[in-house]
């Protein structure tokens, strides 16, 4: 009951929101509690928006939109911030790509002048363009590439998905950026970066009247684009089970298993999450109790979720202790799922999880920045700002018996994709 009461006591994250005439949709966030605010932009486009032959645009945004504007020098945008005190970063995902500073609370209009010439008056040529390809083909080299196991993610999707742009990564591939011509990136920023396709959250230290004239000063002239539509793929998904081994310079063998799950914000997702959570949750979590301590079968494992718009993935992953081979491992990680599917989950294991969770959210309110960014999410990914202050009770109003149920009927073992990772010395010739 600790989630529930935790929940009680805390506040309500007040707010206000408004379109402009272009489409831009924006909310506002009052806190005196700092002296600081975060303005961020949010828009909808992630790499399932990309063309077959141009994978990896969105996630490179993320990195040239920061390269300066017509009115900001090249190289100088970060400069702006940090020079006011401040902090800034993007992220990319499959379904969005956001952006936001963090600021003291008299600079607000910095922000907000950044982010508008970043939606309309960007430099996208082919001198940024080289420079942060070469900053992205050292990202995925490092992430992916020269990483032990790290194309578990790229593998898991590849075969996870047959005709959704969810196929492949948001880092994307370098014969796709290589291939591109600088009219092919401002097309991308052309069709994507306008204001109907983004929702801006001011939150923090603001006088909110205030902040809409400024927000109007600065946003209402930007021209409103084509609308855009989201890709409607229908992708089915694994029918049988799908096995495939991946030989890479490990010395370790791995086990990937991975599981098509509901779209998130979906009824469903939220015990699907649980049930990943109960998997991997921490040192006293199912996998790793048995599996490591227990067993000694492993020595790491985890479970999470891709919580995609259309549709996501569960992906669970062992790394062998020595000795222990890939099918010894599987067979150990099926038999936890197993556990769950046909035991169930204790009253006092699930009470558990749902603290856990609980004080996660508490801490992420902590934070200006996590306030704005879940305002952002709620309305763009799940549909409705007011989510904010009540996606916690989709959790609270599980029970044991729906992960029990959610388990059975998303964890199928004739419906996901089997990954072996074998070190490549066993690789036959």
């Amino acid at each position: 009951m600790l989630a529930a009461s935790t929940t009680a006591q805390q506040s309500a994250i007040n707010y206000s929101e408004f379109d402009l005439d272009n489409g831009l949709h924006v909310i506002l966030h009052e806190d005196h509690g700092t002296p600081i605010v975060c303005v961020s932009v949010m828009y909808h486009v992630g790499s399932k928006n990309e063309d077959p032959t141009r994978r990896g645009f969105a996630h490179f945004f993320e990195h040239l939109l920061f390269e300066g504007s017509e009115h900001i020098d090249r190289g100088e945008f970060s400069k702006h911030v940090e020079k006011a005190g401040g902090v800034l970063n993007a992220n990319t995902t499959a379904d969005r790509t956001y952006y936001y500073e963090v600021l003291p609370s008299n600079q607000l209009e910095l922000g907000l002048w950044l982010e508008s010439e970043r939606m309309l008056h960007a430099k996208v040529d082919q001198k940024g363009v080289d420079t942060q390809r070469e900053v992205v083909k050292e990202e995925r080299r490092q992430r992916y590439e020269n990483q032990p196991y790290g194309t578990i993610l790229l593998e898991a999707l590849d075969h996870a998905y047959t005709t959704h742009p969810y196929k492949w990564p948001t880092i994307g591939f370098m014969e796709d950026l290589n291939a591109a011509t600088e009219a092919d990136y401002q097309a991308f920023y052309k069709r994507f970066y306008v204001p109907n396709n983004a929702v801006l959250v001011i939150a923090g230290d603001i006088d909110p009247v205030k902040a809409r004239e400024q927000v109007t000063r600065y946003f209402a002239g930007i021209p409103r684009g084509a609308a855009v539509a989201q890709p409607q793929v229908v992708d089915p998904g694994p029918t049988a089970e799908t096995r495939a081994v991946i030989h890479d310079r490990i010395q370790l063998p791995a086990v990937v298993l991975s599981y098509r799950i509901p779209p998130t914000g979906s009824a469903d997702f939220y015990a699907v999450e649980l049930v990943n959570r109960l998997l991997s949750g921490g040192n006293s979590s199912r996998l790793n109790r048995a599996l490591k301590d227990q067993q000694q079968k492993a020595i790491a494992t985890g479970a999470f979720s891709l919580p995609f718009e259309q549709g996501g993935l569960a992906i669970l992953y062992a790394i062998a202790n020595m000795g222990v081979d890939a099918q010894a491992l599987e067979t150990a990680m099926d038999n936890e799922v197993r556990r769950i599917q046909s035991e169930g989950v204790p009253k006092a294991e699930f009470d558990k999880l749902l603290a856990q969770l609980e004080m996660e959210h508490v801490n992420d309110r902590s934070r200006i920045a996590g306030i704005a960014s879940d305002l952002a999410r709620c309305h763009m990914l799940l549909g409705d700002t007011k989510l904010v202050n009540t996606e916690m009770d989709r959790y609270l109003a599980l029970s044991p018996a729906d992960l029990k149920r959610a388990a059975q009927q998303y964890f199928k073992p004739d419906a996901r994709v089997v990954l072996h990772y074998l070190p490549a010395s066993q690789k036959q010739p």
